[in-house]
């Protein structure tokens, strides 16, 4: 069976899937399949594994967004690839689709978050604020039409929902993204914002992995940019 994720690099030690938006990387309260179950069994289907297959979860994205994911096929892959996320070495790009471009054309914003685990909304804060977690984000504008603006966005940092927020901070809110500022849904019910990139090191081998997910097929997506491969 055909799973619903293209399979973007695997060898022994590593999985790299581009995942949709709308499926959980992990199980949550919701019961559906997660990115994670699927992989899972793609990874016992495709080498013949009896049993339950090991795969590590060594970072997320949120559930509406889509790109990237890697995953570790072993506990030294997991523990490895785990530490260059930690340690910030894993390079992310991501592309965001907003109604309206920012008032300039690049620049970073610079925030403390803090986030409401009840109600899964963060909120700019104060650093002296319990709780609050320092979040830098890159940004630069990609490509302009009429109706939309494609955005590029490099975290420095990985805190929930930071691009999200900084987005809205801009005064861009994503399309679709109803929880920071977006005037409608999406068709999908995604949130337009894609992890387009990931260069993260081999966890056994001298060598850089350098991931690129396609863009959604919605058409919020089609610009020049994202049409180009790589």
């Amino acid at each position: 069976m055909k799973p619903p994720f293209e399979v973007l690099h695997v060898d022994n030690h590593v999985l790299a899937v581009a995942k949709p938006a709308g499926i959980p990387v992990a199980p949550d309260a919701s019961g559906d399949a997660s990115l994670l179950d699927l992989a899972r069994a793609w990874v016992r289907a495709e080498f013949a594994k009896p049993g339950e297959a090991f795969l590590g979860l060594v970072h997320r994205l949120d559930r509406p967004v889509s790109g990237v994911v890697v995953f570790a096929r072993t506990s030294k892959g997991a523990s490895r690839l785990s530490e260059s996320f930690r340690e910030r070495s894993a390079v992310k790009h991501y592309w965001g689709v907003a109604a309206r471009c920012p008032t300039t054309d690049a620049g970073v914003v610079d925030q403390w978050l803090v986030k409401d685990e009840v109600r899964n909304v963060v909120r700019v804060a104060r650093a002296s604020e319990d709780g609050a977690l320092h979040a830098i984000t890159r940004w630069s504008v990609v490509e302009e039409r009429a109706d939309r603006c494609l955005i590029a966005f490099e975290p420095e940092t990985g805190r929930p929902h930071q691009l999200r927020v900084a987005a809205a901070t801009l005064g861009c809110p994503l399309l679709g993204d109803l929880k920071y500022g977006a005037h409608g849904a999406l068709p999908d019910a995604s949130v337009a914002l894609h992890a387009r990139l990931l260069s993260i090191a081999h966890p056994t081998r001298p060598e850089l992995l350098h991931l690129v997910a396609p863009a959604p097929a919605l058409e919020i997506w089609s610009f020049d940019a994202t049409r180009r491969p790589g």
